[in-house]
């Protein structure tokens, strides 16, 4: 099973959000808005978006929104 995570990183290295699914087109999605709403002065800031797989929810951050879709 592949399990997308997307990711919003403030400057410090902090999982500021996270939502995790099984569908990767939803993924995507998501990581695009995510991408899309970062304002130039928190990219400047060093606020990033991040989109990687993981095989199990246990390698899932706890604080994650868990989807089933």
């Amino acid at each position: 099973m592949t399990i997308w995570v997307n990711e919003q990183i403030d400057p410090c290295g902090i999982v500021y959000s996270c939502i995790a699914c099984c569908d990767e087109t939803a993924a995507h999605e998501c990581h695009q808005t995510w991408l899309n709403n970062l304002s130039d002065q928190q990219k400047q800031e060093g606020w990033i978006a991040t989109l990687r797989t993981v095989d199990s929810w246990d390698d899932v951050p706890v604080n994650a929104l868990k989807l089933s879709v």
